[in-house]
């Protein structure tokens, strides 16, 4: 456990620990009974903030391990693309490095798991997968590993034929498709109405692929559409069917 993690447990400790104070004016019987009604109080009091720092404990402790990925490729859309996912699921996804508002969705576990597991054999990134070929620009790509509580790792390559690291590649690439087709999907659904069944049809061929990830992100707008009668009948059937089939058991 981290210092910063003994922080409460040496806190609760040193309250548990605190000697009652003694009334020197008081003898015999009356003595006994007010040290005991004071000992008492003390144990309640204190007994109950150090309970309540023990069970503070997760607050304190280090944070996941994050694995990220970026890319910057001028004159490719996006140009730029920035995805981190930490060992629960939990991934953001940009496409500006100044963006302080990145999207924010769930990976499934065992999309996360699968991630981690590649970064383990590619051992943090601690050593090169560039190929060293003369190929094309493809985009500098980096992956990086934080591990919470010490030093970080990273890794740029333009093309690697390293099979961990081309898995790996694939799985954010996978994931920048996703989220290109949900913004996609967002933006006809708020200013082109119109436009919402063609953004459906993208998104089940990403599906088809079998390059859709984190379905679940999808469902509040395919939600949406169905419920809004001012959207194409045939957009609100191919919405509903998504949102059927993403929910249905696997």
């Amino acid at each position: 456990m981290s210092t910063v993690a003994h922080a409460p447990v040496r806190a609760a400790s040193i309250l548990l620990s605190t000697p009652v104070p003694r009334d020197r004016d008081l003898r015999g019987p009356e003595r006994r009974r007010d040290e005991s009604r004071r000992g008492t109080h003390e144990c309640v009091r204190h007994g109950g903030l150090a309970v309540f720092l023990l069970a503070a404990l997760p607050l304190w402790a280090a944070p996941e391990p994050k694995v990220t990925f970026s890319k910057s490729f001028p004159g490719s859309v996006p140009a730029y693309v920035e995805i981190t996912v930490d060992k629960s699921g939990a991934t953001e996804y940009k496409e500006d490095p100044k963006d302080d508002s990145p999207l924010k969705f769930q990976l499934r576990p065992e999309e996360a798991a699968a991630i981690f597991s590649l970064s383990d054999r590619l051992e943090h990134f601690t050593h090169p997968v560039e190929s060293g070929l003369k190929v094309a620009n493809m985009g500098m790509k980096t992956f990086r590993y934080d591990p919470g509580d010490g030093a970080s790792h990273e890794v740029k390559f333009n093309y690697s034929e390293d099979p961990e690291a081309k898995t790996l590649l694939d799985w954010f690439e996978r994931i920048s498709e996703t989220e290109r087709r949900l913004i996609e999907l967002e933006t006809a659904v708020r200013f082109d109405k119109l436009g919402v069944q063609d953004a459906l049809l993208r998104i089940e061929v990403v599906r088809d692929q079998k390059r859709l990830v984190a379905e679940e992100q999808f469902l509040p707008l395919l939600d949406r559409v169905v419920k809004n009668e001012s959207y194409l009948h045939m957009a609100r059937d191919r919405a509903a069917a998504l949102a059927d089939s993403i929910r249905a058991p696997k």
